[in-house]
């Protein structure tokens, strides 16, 4: 008979099944549009946290998606974020709804960089898999992609000056002649700085930019000037010439050149002149990019972030520890004034000198520019930084740092000159005072509450599953079961292991130290610390099944029993009345062993006691009376959990050696071993009444088990890192599993049944998926480093993208045998002919069954569109062809869907189709009705775009009449100061404006006089 099992998924009845994070350091942080909010990585989802008052607003969450974000970005549109994830997606997220609204899928590895370009309507995207992707936001497709780095990218920025996505040297009203742009700039691991022309799509220049790594690249300024940083620690500034780079198509002779002004091994702070001077070489190639200067740091770190705030007026640098160094941006106005002391300096010098003869000129150096003014240390290393968007409100230029921990915590700063005289954070005053300035740069607040700051070490649950509690490091915390809210944090030691007291008030933990604490939740605090319970960490503590007491197991060799007892508090009362009585433990007895323990374990009738050694063995003792009874030997490593099944019949090991054991307790035969992980298993537990079990290892997954069967039951994937503890509800109706990433993930019951052979299947067609997907690491990246993306698609499989491949396969499917009941039909030579029932339910039974191809189609996503119809045999292409040509003959209501369909056809099948005859004659006749329809539909577009140009005249002609009038109402209240000459001249200007307006709207202030607003009024009711 088969057995039927119930499936475990993450609870996400409380809103999401992980908890306790607050920002994991995989990803970047990011503020949201108004500086209130952060946006920041909350290990597979990317969560929103009101920095005001600390508190969780949402979570976006994908429920398909178990990559980790590495990446986010936001569009200059304020609503939409970029999100980049491990498994190489980028998912664009609404801020407001919190919905998903496109993914895309280009790269095999993590995303390292993403880029927006002024408009938000390109995205630029780069991974460690060394390719830089750019994508079309309103379109959802890729445009095309870019190789030629050898290591990762490490940072991305747009240089469009339009900001209309053309490049060039173009002609205004204004100006006779502007210089614009359209290039891609990107950095890499591989000490170079590419630029790459978006029209061209090639690279056009390539840049050593450092001795090491190029780890942040941030442009300062409209576009002329460059700041990059260093694996080695410095912080460079570049001049970039917009004219030579819109001119430039191709590097020439494609020679890789030096960022520095000279071939030769010339000191980094000088200029092209001094170069020149000291004789070096000058190269040929003319270089868009040249240096400007090194600027000071206070460390020679890592520099990991470079952030200018949108203001122009301050830069912030973020180094490989808990630095970060505040910089200001001076004007054009304040490098005058800066060059003329210069100059006044250096002639008051020469005058006290009394030198004779010409000095050297003076010129301004990149450190009189970008004046370091200020630093902050902030309380543990940072991962990311983010500054808070600039909303034009009041002349203050303080603004916020935003700061992403590596321990689960945000940390805000406020920067930036301020008179408020506050004390400057980092030493930064002496910096300040020699740049002219006052650096003020302070902790606002930090946001650590919610999450542990280090690995959730011990997990415990209260008898009634109502609160959680969970160790770490440093701190003990209490959770609510029902909100996933922090009730109460207490600062501890290194705590090991934890329990709770019956009664749910009290809380007793194990710590590294040896020591033994006890938490009172009523009143938050600490009540008792038994100093030196054990010589050693106390690996092990459980409560008794009487409820009487707890057993404790450290590594000084004892098992030690505690009674829970009553003590008068040591703090002071008013009266013997008032006396508190508070919870302690009371020593008992204490059992000797020869080794290290590291597990302990009571049986349900309190007559047996198992304890896991560091010899690899498990012995177990009857409890009345300590006497040994049995060894259980087999573990080629230490166990490192253990625990009894409730009837007591069986006990579970588990081991370092990645094995668990299941044995009898009559006579302590092994019943089967189980190679369970794929590494330490850390923890295991039965479920109550039962004979199933959980185990976590350090793999990062939770797997159930039936030990009756012996047999896997479900395998639990979700953590990011090693899984340390395990706590299991009553009956388990849940359980909860503590992780290295910081996360407390809850795996909750449900009622969905399956059998252990469809979940076999599952998991098998699984791995044939991924090894369908996942690509040959031996074989290199096709295609030649800066090669057009006409040879190179921009998108890569995806499960998701073959089922929508497979839908269009079968809609083909469909086509062909649906043709013929239709021609039946449509000629009447059949009137009892039947239409396929897949055209049917989708309601097209009166339409050509081309219809249902293309309806199958606009349901594919936009973002899979290309990797579906690439896929796709080149007879089915060539069918797909014909099936867009007849439906553009016919209707034509799908004509972009079409043009992308053929576009993507062609690409991918263009040597074949141009070598048929046959192909060849279908795309000429597609051609030539998507010209027809892409002509009706600018038409369409145009009379639209007058129309609303219109309507927009209008609009801002009684717009206007109705605030001038309202102005002139309010003069009683508002001009009541002026003079009797000035209210005059206001009334004459606002009759004029009514007569203007009643010769025709629009007219006041317009360019025509007189007669031109009769005119233009008559052309207004022609049209």
């Amino acid at each position: 008979m088969v057995r039927i099992y119930l499936r475990y998924e993450p609870d996400t009845a409380a809103g999401s099944g992980v908890f306790g994070v607050i920002a994991s350091y995989a990803g970047n942080v990011a503020y949201d549009a108004t500086g209130r909010c952060a946006v920041v990585p909350c290990l597979e989802d990317v969560a929103v946290w009101d920095l005001r008052r600390g508190v969780l607003v949402t979570k976006w969450h994908d429920a398909e998606n178990r990559a980790e974000v590495t990446c986010i970005a936001r569009s200059p549109n304020k609503r939409d974020f970029a999100v980049g994830y491990s498994d190489g997606s980028v998912r664009l997220w609404n801020y407001e709804t919190g919905a998903s609204t496109t993914t895309f899928t280009g790269h095999k590895t993590a995303v390292t960089a993403l880029a927006f370009d002024r408009a938000g309507y390109r995205l630029a995207s780069g991974a460690r898999d060394t390719d830089v992707v750019v994508w079309d936001v309103l379109a959802e497709s890729g445009l095309f992609r870019l190789r030629g780095h050898k290591d990762q990218v490490t940072a991305l920025r747009f240089l469009d000056t339009n900001g209309d996505g053309r490049g060039g040297r173009r002609r205004t009203r204004r100006r006779p002649l502007v210089v614009v742009v359209d290039h891609l700039v990107s950095a890499s691991k591989d000490t170079t700085v590419r630029f790459w022309d978006l029209a061209t799509r090639h690279c056009v220049e390539t840049v050593i930019a450092h001795r090491g790594e190029v780890c942040s690249l941030e442009r300062a300024g409209r576009a002329a000037t460059l700041v990059t940083g260093g694996s080695e620690g410095e912080l460079r500034v570049w001049r970039l010439d917009l004219e030579l780079l819109a001119s430039k198509l191709e590097s020439g002779d494609g020679s890789v050149l030096s960022g520095w002004s000279s071939g030769k091994d010339v000191d980094a702070k000088a200029d092209g002149a001094a170069a020149a001077a000291a004789g070096s070489v000058v190269p040929l190639q003319p270089r868009a990019m040249t240096s400007y200067g090194v600027l000071e740091r206070e460390r020679t770190d890592r520099v990991m972030q470079i952030k200018i705030h949108e203001s122009g007026k301050h830069m912030v640098v973020q180094g490989n520890d808990r630095l970060i160094e505040v910089y200001k941006i001076r004007t054009p106005e304040e490098l005058r004034r800066r060059l003329a002391r210069l100059r006044n300096r250096r002639k008051e010098e020469k005058k006290g000198a009394g030198a004779d003869g010409s000095a050297a000129p003076v010129v301004l150096s990149a450190t009189d520019e970008f004046p370091r003014i200020g630093s902050h240390r902030c309380v543990t290393k940072v991962r990311s930084i983010d500054l808070s968007p600039d909303l034009g409100g009041g002349a203050s230029d303080a603004f916020q740092i935003l700061c992403g921990l590596t321990s689960n915590q945000l940390e805000v700063a406020t920067a930036g000159n301020s008179g408020s005289g506050a004390v400057v954070a980092g030493g930064g005053a002496a910096a300040a005072a020699a740049a002219g300035t006052e650096a003020v740069v302070r902790r606002t607040m930090t946001l650590d509450y919610p999450g542990h700051r280090h690995d959730v070490r011990a997990l415990a649950l209260s008898s009634n599953d109502a609160l959680l509690a969970s160790g770490s490091h440093d701190a003990l915390k209490v959770w609510s079961m029902a909100s996933r809210q922090c009730v109460a944090s207490f600062a501890s030691g290194y705590v090991l292991c934890a329990a709770f007291v019956p009664g749910n008030n009290h809380v007793v933990v194990g710590t590294k130290e040896g020591d033994i604490e006890i938490f009172d939740l009523a009143s938050a605090a600490r009540i008792e610390t038994i100093r030196g319970a054990h010589a050693g960490p106390v690996w092990a503590l459980q409560v008794w099944p009487d409820r009487k007491g707890v057993t404790t197991g450290s590594a000084d060799h004892d098992v030690k029993f505690w009674e829970f007892a009553l003590r008068e508090s040591a703090r002071k009362a008013r009266s013997a009345a008032a006396k508190r009585r508070v919870l302690t433990l009371n020593h008992t007895r204490t059992l000797k062993l020869a080794d290290d323990v590291l597990a302990v374990a009571h049986s349900a009738d309190s007559k047996l006691l198992a304890v896991s050694l560091l010899d690899a063995t498990v012995k177990v003792f009857f409890l009345d009376t300590l006497q040994f009874s049995l060894s259980l030997y087999g573990h080629k490593l230490p166990a490192l959990a253990v625990d009894f099944s409730t009837d007591g019949e069986l006990i579970v090991t588990a081991s370092s050696d990645k094995s668990i054991k299941i044995w009898g307790t009559e006579f302590g035969d092994c019943h089967r071993s189980l190679l369970a992980h794929a590494d330490s298993v850390m923890a295991v537990r039965f479920v109550e009444d039962t004979h199933f079990f959980v185990s976590a290892g350090k793999d990062g997954v939770v797997k159930y088990w039936d030990a009756d069967k012996f047999e896997q039951i479900l395998k639990l994937e979700g953590h990011h890192g090693e899984v340390w503890s395990l706590a299991i509800g009553k009956h388990g109706s849940f359980f909860v599993s503590g992780s290295h990433d910081r996360s407390i993930r809850v795996w909750r019951k449900t009622d969905e049944q399956f059998a252990l052979e469809e979940e076999k299947e599952r998991e098998l067609e699984q791995l044939y998926d991924r090894a369908a997907l996942d690509p040959d690491p031996n074989k290199p990246n096709s295609g030649a480093p800066g090669e057009p993306s006409s040879t190179t698609a921009t998108t890569v499989p995806t499960l998701s993208s073959m089922r929508s491949h497979d839908r269009v396969l079968s809609a083909l499917s469909v086509y062909e045998e649906d043709s013929e009941a239709y021609e039946l039909l449509r000629t009447g030579a059949d009137p009892t002919a039947t239409r396929s029932p897949y055209v049917v339910a989708a309601n097209l039974s009166s339409q050509p069954p081309e219809d249902y191809v293309l309806h199958v189609l606009s349901q594919v996503p936009a973002a899979e569109l290309a990797t579906a119809v690439a896929l796709l045999p080149f007879a089915s292409a060539m069918t797909v062809l014909r099936i867009v040509a007849a439906h553009l003959e016919r209707t034509g209501a799908h004509g972009f869907l079409a043009a992308r369909v053929v576009l993507e056809v062609v690409e991918q099948h263009h040597k074949a189709v141009v070598a048929s005859r046959a192909s060849r004659e279908v795309l000429q006749r597609v051609r030539t009705l998507l010209q027809a329809r892409l002509r009706e539909e600018r038409e369409r577009v145009g009379f639209n775009l007058a129309g609303l140009k219109v309507m927009k005249r209008e609009w801002e002609a009684a717009h206007a009449m109705r605030f001038f009038d309202d102005q002139v109402a309010g003069v009683p209240a508002r001009v009541a100061g002026l003079s009797g000459r000035e209210q005059e001249a206001l009334k004459k200007k606002a009759a004029a404006y009514r007569r203007a307006e009643a010769v025709g709207p629009g007219v006041f202030g317009g360019k025509k006089k007189g007669g031109g607003g009769k005119q233009t009024a008559e052309k207004r009711k022609r049209s």
